[in-house]
């Protein structure tokens, strides 16, 4: 029997190549090797995407897109978190089991507070209990599934901490294995993709090459991205440029030795780095673009698809409530 995989995907915004490379091509590699159960976080995203037109489309666009980059709902559970009613009632039981003490030591939660302290506002403005007790509901989300790995960069091993924390104060106290007990798969081989500034590329930064921008947009964001002063005719060090490490990611191996031997020669402008760039991440992406705007047309067959997907996905949920409803005495 193949082992468990879980990931969720927060529907906050345009899907740009550092989610290709960062999270769907790794999470679509597992799934070759693992019973993959993948997830749209819609309720999580609410903490930040207020505006329903906006939090509907953002979540048909992530569906669209991890169908397009080669999802197959044949192969893997798809489905939408707030399909599955389960998820909250089994949010509410490990509230029960969960410290405040734990929540406090959140690293969003106390990001917040750090950046109000330093605004000197209310430590706790505008924070609401959907970002403070987020470990709980992605607690949730994975337990009831029964994962053995959970995919995570190293940023956010701490929720598969505190998930492995609240599942094994749920088994101490009922003398039982009630909930397996993951671990964090983390992604160290992983490259940190630059955005358009050379930090790491990121919604948040605004430094993103959206990962189905037409033709048109794709050229103009690459040709966007900050470079140095050097001219035309100086040797340069390909290791350094966040246009020839975006490169790599797209580019054969023989293609990467033969711009980073041009790159160290010299007689090459910025303007010819990224054009390259351009082509290749073009050549890439062109016919995912293609699947993806195919597949956002028809919105009802998106839904279907997620649909499905949640009518795999909630009889093993409600198998995992059930087993937990038991052990606490509460089972109907």
């Amino acid at each position: 029997m193949k082992k468990i995989a879980l990931t969720g995907i927060k529907p906050t915004g345009v899907l740009h190549i550092g989610n290709y490379f960062g999270a769907i091509k790794p999470a679509l590699h597992l799934a070759k090797e693992y019973d993959a159960r993948y997830f749209i976080a819609d309720y999580h995203a609410l903490n930040t995407v207020k505006d329903p037109q906006v939090l509907s489309a953002h979540i048909r666009e992530v569906a669209a897109g991890w169908l397009a980059a080669g999802l197959d709902p044949e192969e893997v559970i798809f489905y939408r978190q707030s399909s599955i009613p389960e998820t909250f009632e089994l949010t509410t039981i490990l509230m029960a089991f969960t410290g405040k003490g734990l929540m406090n030591r959140a690293h969003a939660y106390k990001a917040a507070v750090q950046e109000n302290l330093e605004k000197h506002e209310d430590p706790d403005a505008g924070i609401n209990m959907g970002l403070f007790t987020y470990p709980v509901l992605m607690a949730a989300d994975i337990l009831l599934f029964n994962p053995d790995v959970v995919p995570v960069g190293k940023d956010q091993v701490q929720h598969v901490e505190m998930a492995q924390d609240i599942a094994q104060g749920i088994n101490f106290n009922y003398k039982g294995e009630i909930l397996k007990v993951p671990r964090a798969a983390v992604q160290a081989a992983v490259a940190v993709v630059p955005g358009l500034d050379g930090r790491k590329m990121s919604k948040s930064y605004g430094n993103t090459i959206p990962l189905f921008a037409p033709e048109k947009e794709l050229r103009k964001r690459i040709m966007r991205i900050v470079t140095n002063s050097q001219g035309v005719q100086e040797p340069k060090d390909p290791e350094t440029s966040q246009i020839y490490l975006l490169y790599k990611l797209f580019a054969s191996a023989e293609e990467q030795r033969a711009l980073a031997k041009h790159y160290r020669e010299g007689g090459m402008g910025w303007g010819d780095a990224k054009e390259a760039l351009f082509q290749v991440v073009h050549r890439e992406l062109s016919p995912l673009r293609t699947r993806f705007e195919a597949l956002i047309a028809d919105p009802a067959a998106l839904d279907t698809i997620l649909a499905q997907g949640a009518a795999k996905a909630r009889p093993l949920a409600q198998a995992t409530l059930n087993r937990l409803r038991r052990a606490v005495g509460i089972a109907g």
